[in-house]
């Protein structure tokens, strides 16, 4: 009966020893799907909003949008920003996203973005969303 105890335990230990033996893949092989957005924008006197950031993102089968907003005094009040097309190759590109809030919504100093990079994926025929990254981040507008 001592036996299977010992058999148990050493079987425990050599399949211990053989995952560590196993060399890993490297995390950085595959390309990660991300979204940042630069900490400062800017504004113009007219209320011209421009906002930037980075994106990389794959495997896309339809066409997909960086698209941004901004709040400032209301987190409940979102002010859309534009959106650009984006390429989901697998590189990292840049964005550029620029819109007109109403009038006097937005003012130089900090603000907060949500930036999305979002794919309209064809699904039994109608355009679906599927959010590949997101990004939330404080920044700050400058005058333009």
């Amino acid at each position: 009966m001592a036996l299977r105890p010992a058999l148990s335990t050493a079987t425990a230990v050599a399949a211990l020893l053989l995952l560590a033996a196993v060399p890993s893949t490297p995390a950085a092989s595959a390309p990660v799907e991300a979204l940042t957005v630069a900490p400062t924008g800017t504004i113009a006197p007219d209320g011209t909003v421009t906002l930037t950031g980075t994106y990389r993102c794959t495997a896309a089968t339809g066409p997909v949008f960086v698209s941004t907003a901004v709040d400032q005094s209301s987190p409940t009040v979102r002010h859309g920003i534009g959106g650009t097309r984006a390429e989901c190759d697998g590189a990292e590109h840049t964005w550029t996203n620029t819109g007109m809030s109403s009038p006097d919504a937005l003012k130089p100093g900090k603000a907060h973005v949500e930036a999305t990079l979002m794919e309209l994926r064809p699904e039994g025929g109608l355009p679906l969303p599927f959010f590949h990254a997101t990004q939330q981040q404080a920044i700050t507008l400058t005058k333009a």
